[in-house]
């Protein structure tokens, strides 16, 4: 399990993986791409939402936004509950246009209106988790299209957890419907896949 937390951090930043080797690269083509799409988005006039399941990933996202001058806030489970309000509604008002959020943190209970662009930084082994997250955007008094990124390393861990998610969603529907299948579940097999 600790090898597949460090597969994910890798993808994300290899700041995150506490190994002397890591440490050494200080450049992650993710982040870049993440910090080149914000900047185009800002650019047009867009409110975004960032989902991570790292905050330490937020964190490190923050750092470069700053570098590059651009507006966020940042909501975490460190955030004390008094300042949630306060966060969303700033985000709401329009007053910062970058909203990045951890997954754990802002998965529910948050009304995100304003937002018209959510981006997941990492796939989450549970597709309803990302939806849940997805979906503060999509709540009662949204009034514009909602475009959603998903940014996934090719040939990695994360498009083997897309798999899976896919996987999770087949043995959802199979459950509701009359003909469900014992062979869709999750096993040994499906984990050794992923290495």
């Amino acid at each position: 399990i600790d090898a597949l937390l460090k597969l994910r951090q890798v993808c994300c930043d290899p700041r995150l993986v506490k190994l002397e080797g890591a440490r050494r690269v200080k450049h992650s083509a993710k982040l870049e791409l993440l910090l080149d799409l914000l900047g185009s988005l800002v650019d047009e006039g867009r409110r975004v939402l960032v989902f991570s399941q790292f905050a330490e990933m937020l964190e490190l996202i923050s750092q470069a936004l700053n570098a590059r001058k651009l507006a966020w806030q940042m909501l975490t489970g460190q955030t004390p509950s008094t300042k949630r309000a306060d966060l969303v509604a700033r985000f709401q008002a329009g007053e910062v246009p970058i909203f990045l959020i951890s997954l754990k943190a802002g998965g529910v209970g948050l009304n995100l209106t304003a937002a018209d662009t959510v981006i997941h930084y990492d796939p989450w082994w549970n597709p309803a988790v990302e939806n849940q997250a997805t979906d503060r955007a999509h709540r009662l008094g949204q009034d514009k299209p909602v475009f959603v990124y998903k940014l996934i390393v090719s040939g990695s861990i994360e498009e083997k957890i897309l798999a899976l998610q896919e996987r999770k969603a087949e043995l959802a529907a199979g459950i509701l419907s009359d003909d469900y299948r014992v062979d869709v579940k999750f096993g040994t097999d499906d984990l050794a896949a992923l290495f």
